[in-house]
């Protein structure tokens, strides 16, 4: 018999509603005796008074859903009060009082998932919905909700299941012979199965950038006008402007739409050999900010002339995604332009931080650069980073197994190997999970979900 728990479902502010969530085998009994409408039916809404201590505190709504039919799979009642905190609290008190007790962080969709309502993949999408920070995340995410990501997973997963049968049929009958055409399309299908697998695993540096935007470290010698792009990218004054020198000394992030991409702008410290060492500390994580970005917009002083540290900047970044963004075009460009058209080929953007002109241009740019093909949303790009390190444990498996009937051994050497694929693509969707894992998972959640 599962106890009946109890939460907010809404977050812990003042608004227009407040949602309660009950679920288990009392859950009716329970609602029934804070609710002082009839609920009489399922998958309606029902309009009565909330009582709590014998008093009226609140008119409202109450849905009930019988299970199966239900998120948790269970008995699920939901009241629909007005959205004072103090009111929301209220009720909840009084459900405890009789006999519903408060749900634990995930419980709801913990549930969900032991009662066969979702999918492991499927659970861990819907808190990679609730903090998406990008239209493409919350794209995915909602793909990954209905399946398509498990889909994939299983796929690959059903094919070793299969090829681990016949293997065990060898070990059982080893007089029968398993002839060598019927090995070839074994290894045939391993090897599609390692090509699945190797496609997953690439789809992630773009899963990183729909899940998480890219991160944009701007970089420059000091004074070229970093801060100033920041601030006129973002459309505010986010970063102090300033003639001296060394006046940003940490990096200071923002997020912001950019070119149809969600940028994490990084402005950094400006790099330059330094005696101060707050300064240096501030140089130090310009160069940790470089390595991790993923997007550099190297930003030079139009109205000088370029200078060895200016191309000793851009070289530290040469491997990634890089853009010159050439400022000060509203006092003049001495720059010598040919140069930079050696280094950075057609990325190259002239602006005015100042007066913001020509920043259309790189937004025009940043958008060429990611999205020049589709970025695919459907849910079928690996966007978690648990599920990329399952997925890459188990394609080696794979291989091993794939290289050792390749070299002649028996197909009783692969099952081992095979066994340790199929465990690793079940953490996904769940059927191998630990607990341990299950818990790390859903402690991510709101104690509502």
């Amino acid at each position: 018999m599962a106890d009946t728990i109890a939460a907010i479902a809404t977050a812990p502010a003042t608004g227009a509603i407040a949602i309660i969530r009950l679920s288990g085998d009392d859950a009716l009994t329970i609602a029934q005796k804070v609710f002082g409408g009839k609920i009489t039916k399922t998958r309606m809404m029902h309009y009565g008074e909330f009582i709590v201590s014998g008093d009226v505190i609140d008119n409202g709504l109450a849905a009930y859903m019988k299970a199966p039919n239900s998120y948790t799979g269970e008995d699920t009642v939901e009241f629909f009060c007005h959205g004072s905190l103090v009111v929301a609290r209220a009720i909840l008190e009084e459900l405890y009082k009789n006999g519903a007790r408060p749900a634990k962080a995930g419980e709801f969709t913990r549930r969900a998932f032991l009662n066969g309502k979702l999918e492991l993949s499927q659970a861990e999408a819907v808190i990679d919905l609730i903090d998406a920070e990008t239209v493409e995340g919350a794209k995915s995410a909602a793909s990954q909700m209905a399946g398509r990501m498990g889909e994939k997973i299983n796929s690959v997963r059903y094919t070793l299941l299969d090829l681990v049968s016949s293997f065990y049929a060898y070990v059982d009958y080893p007089d029968e012979d398993i002839e060598d055409t019927k090995i070839g399309e074994m290894v045939d299908r391993l090897r599609e199965a390692e090509e699945k697998l190797t496609q997953m695993i690439d789809s992630f540096e773009d899963g990183k950038i729909i899940k998480d935007g890219v991160r944009c470290a701007i970089i420059g010698r000091p004074n070229a006008g970093k801060s100033s792009l920041l601030n006129a990218i973002l459309g505010y004054e986010r970063s102090i402007v300033s003639n001296i020198p060394g006046t940003t000394r940490d990096t200071v992030e923002e997020r912001v739409r950019f070119g149809g991409v969600s940028l994490r702008l990084i402005d950094t410290a400006g790099i330059r050999k330094s005696e101060d060492a707050i300064e240096k500390i501030g140089i130090e994580r310009t160069e940790s900010a470089i390595d991790e970005a993923q997007l550099v917009l190297a930003v030079f002083d139009g109205s000088e002339e370029l200078t060895p540290e200016d191309m000793r900047i851009a070289e530290y970044a040469k491997s990634k995604k890089l853009i010159a963004v050439v400022n000060k075009e509203d006092i003049a460009i001495c720059i010598d332009m040919a140069r930079l058209k050696e280094f950075f080929g057609e990325n190259i953007c002239v602006i005015s931080a100042k007066n913001e002109s020509g920043i259309e241009d790189l937004s025009k740019m940043v958008a060429s650069l990611f999205w020049g093909i589709e970025i695919n949303t459907s849910g079928e790009v690996v966007t978690n980073a648990r599920h990329v390190s399952a997925i890459m444990r188990a394609r080696e498996n794979v291989k091993n197994a794939t290289d050792a009937l390749g070299m002649g051994y028996p197909p009783d050497v692969a099952i081992s190997d095979l066994e340790n694929a199929i465990n690793a693509l079940g953490e996904i969707t769940g059927e191998t999970a630990s607990e341990q894992i299950l818990t790390r998972i859903f402690e991510r959640f709101c104690v509502g979900k």
